[in-house]
């Protein structure tokens, strides 16, 4: 776990991004959808670095599937800001829970989602243990 610099928010992940043009509506903040893209790309490369991509999960038969997303927008992002989009992970039964934040470097907070996940082995619900042993180390 990794405290955030000026907040004390733990996170087992974070990445660095930026706001492209293309993401902002008439009154040039990010459109709304555009944070779920976000948070998306962050959970991606969040398991391909624990070692096992979408690809590779993919191909083995499991499937990560979203299942619930509630987001709280809290202020707005604008074109070429750069910003931290965070994450920890948890473990509810079969379901993995994903707390993520996007803020400011500077740790000022832009949205919080919860993400909640359930696995599909050969497209049927299992309780996802192959990857509760991928994400061990993470999981908090």
């Amino acid at each position: 776990m990794r405290i955030l610099k000026n907040t004390n928010r733990k996170y087992c992940f974070i990445m660095e991004m930026e706001v492209r043009d293309y993401e902002l509506d008439c009154e040039q903040i990010v459109n709304n959808a555009n944070y779920f893209h976000y948070m998306e790309h962050t959970r991606h490369k969040f398991c391909s670095d624990a070692g096992l991509s979408f690809v590779e999960m993919h191909n083995q038969g499991i499937d990560a599937v979203v299942r619930k997303v509630e987001i709280e927008y809290i202020s707005s992002l604008r074109g070429n800001e750069t910003f931290l989009s965070c994450l920890r992970l948890e473990r509810k039964g079969p379901r993995f829970v994903f707390h993520q934040d996007i803020m400011r470097p500077g740790g000022d907070l832009v949205c919080q989602a919860l993400v909640n996940v359930v696995v599909l082995k050969n497209g049927k619900l299992t309780r996802g243990d192959e990857l509760a042993k991928v994400f061990e180390k993470y999981i908090n």
